[in-house]
Parts: C-alpha cells; structure tokens; sequence
C-alpha cells in the first residue's frame, strides 16, 4: 500500500508538472508580438496624414482641375477630415481586421518576421494580387443580384461626384466583401515580413483615398500612360455605373 501510494503520488506529481507545461507553453504561443502590428498601424496612419497634407496645399496652393464638368462639391476642408477619420465601415472596422487577424495568428507565419526590409517584389505582387480580387469582388456586387449591390455597394455609389473624404464612406458589407476578404486571400497569396505588408497597406489605403479626389492629380497624365487608375476614371463609374447585369469591364 505504501508502495501504490508513493506510485500513485509520483504519477499525479507528473501530470501537474505535464498540466502547466503545457499551460505554460500554450500561454506563451497564444499572442504574438504586437510590434510590428504597431509599426503596420503607425504606416497607416502616416501615409493617410501625408495624403490629407498633399490634399490640403493641393486646394489652397496648387491649381486644381475639377474632373467633372459640372465642377466638384462645395464643403469645409476640416468637415471632410472628420468625415474621413471617422467612417465606421472604413478605419474603425480596417483596424479591426488588422488587430484581429494578427494578434489570433491569423496571417502566414512570414508576417511576423522584422527581419530584413520592404521587398519591392512583394510589395509589388500584393498590389497586384489585391487589385485583382477586389476587381473581381467589386464586378459580383454590382452584377450579380440587385439586392446585393443594394445591401453592399450601393450606398457608396450614392456620391455621384465623390469628393476624396468619400473613400471609405460606404457600407460595412461593401468594406467586407470588397477589402477584407480580398486582403485576407492576399495574405494567404503573397507571403511576405512585415516591413513589405506594411508597405503595401501604406500604399494601397493611400491610392484608395486618391482615386476618389475631385480634383486631378498632376501624376494622372503618367498614370493614365502606364495603365493605373486616376481619379477620372473613378469618377466616371460613380457617375454612370450602377447595378448592371450586362454593362463594360468595371474599373476598380
């Protein structure tokens, strides 16, 4: 009996031991770092302030083009700030995503890593990729039933002549359908370290917000040359495009 009991001891001993191992190590690998998340965000938040910036000295000091002929929208600049920064369906619910998606351990193992530095490649390949889902994203909303445009893409079609501020003005179906699930699948496409998935966000939320200017750009003449998308041409799907089950290629 003394035997089985000092058996019986040295076994449970050994399973507590076993219990907060594993405790300890499942404790350990249950939440990454969050500096590179930080360093993601941080990107973000820099390119949209240089774009409000440009935007800004664009208006008061350059000498802006309506794209549409009927001239842009009158508002108060600052108005559009708070417009801009405080869209539910944009900024608040991106951020979650990015929070989310990182801190469950969400994206591929290789986002993680701060080593090394911004692969042009990469960078290159996630814009590509993205723009090519959301393309696609963008063309089953308006085309494949009209009670799912209603629902998703037809409150940001609203703005017939869109001012800048209006990017991210839209519907939370719309920013799942057309931005998050697309820079998901990107994700899991393009493998990549953080410094060129920071790269991309900073471009990309910066590019989104300057094809709805109401203004032409002095780079649109380049861009339109090596096939980007301007600011015109975005003005001209929101002016004449809506739900439409046999309609032209529909530019992102």
């Amino acid at each position: 009996l003394a035997m089985l009991g000092a058996n019986s001891t040295a076994v449970g001993d050994q399973l507590l031991e076993g219990m907060a191992a594993s405790g300890a190590g499942a404790g350990a690998r249950e939440w990454p770092s969050p500096v590179g998340l930080s360093f993601g965000l941080l990107s973000v938040v820099v390119g949209q302030l240089l774009v409000l910036s440009y935007h800004y000295l664009y208006l008061h000091f350059g000498n802006p083009v309506p794209v549409q002929k009927e001239g842009a929208q009158k508002y108060h600049f600052w108005e559009g700030v708070r417009t801009h920064l405080s869209q539910a369906e944009g900024f608040v619910l991106l951020g979650s995503y990015l929070i989310g998606t990182w801190m469950f351990n969400l994206m591929p193992a290789s986002y993680y890593s701060l080593e090394g530095r911004a692969n042009p490649a990469h960078v290159a390949a996630q814009l590509l990729v993205m723009d090519a889902l959301q393309t696609l994203a963008h063309w089953g909303e308006h085309k494949i039933s009209p009670e799912l445009y209603k629902a998703s893409h037809k409150p940001h079609h609203r703005f017939l002549n869109p001012r800048l501020f209006d990017a991210f003005n839209g519907s939370v179906a719309d920013t799942v359908c057309m931005i998050l699930i697309p820079l998901f699948l990107t994700a899991k496409l393009v493998h990549c370290n953080v410094w060129s998935y920071m790269a991309f966000g900073t471009i990309y939320s910066s590019w989104l917000t300057l094809i709805h200017a109401e203004y032409s750009h002095p780079w649109d003449p380049l861009f339109r040359k090596l096939g980007f998308g301007t600011a015109g041409d975005h003005h001209v799907h929101h002016k004449v495009l809506s739900f439409c089950v046999q309609c032209p290629s529909i530019e992102a």
